[in-house]
């Protein structure tokens, strides 16, 4: 079984409208978020062996703030290919993974996050099922299982949602100013 987790980037700061996307930082909401999605993932024991991350500036402070409590630390790879990937690049980047990791995790962006978590998914529970067809927040986490032995053998609709977390079941809110 392989479990593949795609953990979205936590808020972006919209601060200087004139930046370039690829450079926005991490708001405060997403400065607090992003340590308390890490951490649980940790309490849940699903720390994944490799983790690749969208080249992006919030993606990258997002796996340093969320990563700070995973024991053992996984290995990391930046990833230009990430930054706003379609669904079908996304599933191509996940085959082409060896079979020596068992647990792969994502970070990213929507739209693309989004729709293929979303066809990934062909079982699971319904409520959580319907949760990520509305809306996959930043700072999603959605965990999925596939009973496949090698990463190339991952099709759309054949993953079973193990999680779908967001910052809200945390207890997080978003505050009605967030720079």
């Amino acid at each position: 079984m392989l479990r593949l987790s795609l953990l979205r980037h936590a808020k972006s700061s919209w601060k200087n409208p004139g930046m370039a996307d690829i450079d926005r930082s991490l708001s405060s909401r997403g400065r607090v978020a992003a340590p308390v999605m890490g951490d649980a993932i940790a309490e849940r024991g699903m720390v994944p062996d490799l983790v690749l991350c969208s080249s992006a500036r919030r993606t990258r402070e997002t796996l340093d703030l969320a990563s700070q409590a995973w024991e053992p630390p996984p290995a990391v790879e930046y990833r230009e290919e990430l930054y706003h990937a379609a669904p079908d690049t996304l599933l191509d980047i996940v085959r082409e993974q060896m079979p020596e990791t068992k647990h792969l995790m994502l970070i990213g962006h929507n739209p693309g996050f989004h729709l293929f978590g979303f066809d990934l998914i062909g079982r699971g529970p319904k409520h959580a099922r319907e949760r990520l067809g509305e809306k996959f927040p930043t700072c999603g986490l959605l965990v999925a299982d596939f009973a496949v032995g090698e990463w190339a053998d991952i099709r759309y609709g054949t993953g079973e949602l193990s999680l779908f977390l967001v910052p809200a079941d945390l207890g997080l809110t978003p505050s009605p100013i967030d720079p």
